[in-house]
């Protein structure tokens, strides 16, 4: 078997289809909860901290001047931009909360549908044996007898 024919095997295997489907979906999903957190979340924040853009906040650590916006202290020098960590740390937050919510509710629907095959089962009544395997235990009883 070619190298080329074991990739493609591998490749359309269920779960690298499923895998890429998952990246694919997380990424756009990951762009939904950036715009959660930047568009509806943070604004009232940054309301409450003065009205500036809360992920513009900084300490500057090379002697930059108060009031330049983040991206002008990072031209002038290094800047400790604890305000932009806060907002990807709360994105996380959230994405993590949400995946976290939809496993859960996947688990439930998995265990529901166990219990549900379980008790169908359990409410079948057993198979009837069948005619050789009855007449081979007669055998069988006959012989020891």
């Amino acid at each position: 078997m070619t190298m080329m024919q074991e990739f493609k095997e591998f490749a359309m295997k269920g779960n690298v289809v499923d895998l890429a489907v998952g990246v694919i979906i997380g990424g756009a999903f990951g762009k939904i909860v950036d715009s959660l957190v930047a568009d509806v979340i943070m604004p009232p924040i940054s309301k409450l901290f003065g009205g500036l853009d809360f992920a513009s906040y900084y300490l500057p650590l090379n002697g930059q001047p108060n009031g330049l916006s983040l991206v002008e202290a990072k031209k002038l020098g290094a800047v400790l931009a604890y305000g932009n960590f806060a907002t990807i740390l709360l994105n996380f937050i959230i994405l993590a909360f949400v995946i976290f919510q939809m496993v859960r509710l996947m688990n439930k629907a998995r265990n529901l549908g166990l219990k549900r095959d379980a008790a169908a089962a359990a409410a079948e009544p057993p198979a009837p044996i069948p005619e050789d395997i009855v007449l081979l235990r007669e055998i069988r009883d006959s012989l020891k007898k």
